[in-house]
């Protein structure tokens, strides 16, 4: 008897974890996962302080393919957050699938294939916005202004924690 407590003691420790609980969330309003990332579709992006029109713009996001991360959703608007953790409420029209990463370090050299030894084929100043292809779990394929290429996975802001793309 004291066994099955203990177990059903460590279950329910395990389905209250706030590890669990981040992994398994999911969108009211699309049933996808939360949080996750998308880019911004638009060259202009209101960020308003609530979830409709009538609240007030607090900025605008002026770059095309931004990565940005979904944290919350309510009807046609999501929740999302920058590289900085700046964030507000956005029409889910503004918004694409696509899948883009921010350059974090300076002058991150650009490898003709994953792996430190191979040619660098350039280098990505910080700031850049690069499109994501294939990432595993240290490496990722971006494109920068028709350069290809791959960059170890910790120069970029995009990506989950473990999130392996194909």
């Amino acid at each position: 008897m004291k066994r099955v407590i203990k177990i059903a003691a460590l279950v329910a420790c395990l389905l209250c974890s706030p590890i669990l609980a981040v992994a398994s969330e999911r969108g009211p309003v699309t049933n996808l996962p939360l949080p996750r990332f998308v880019s911004l579709k638009a060259s202009e992006g209101n960020v308003r302080r609530g979830p409709s029109l009538s609240h007030r713009i607090d900025w605008v996001f002026k770059h095309r393919n931004m990565p940005l991360q979904i944290v919350a959703e309510h009807g046609h608007w999501r929740r999302v957050v920058d590289r900085d953790g700046a964030g507000g409420w956005v029409h889910y029209t503004l918004l694409s699938g696509s899948r883009f990463g921010l350059i974090e370090e300076d002058l991150t050299p650009i490898y003709k294939l994953a792996d430190t030894a191979s040619n660098i084929v350039a280098h990505a100043e910080m700031g850049v916005v690069a499109r994501l292809g294939k990432c595993d779990q240290y490496w990722c394929r971006v494109t920068l202004d028709g350069t290809k290429g791959w960059m170890p996975r910790e120069k970029l802001w995009g990506l989950m924690p473990g999130e392996i793309r194909e």
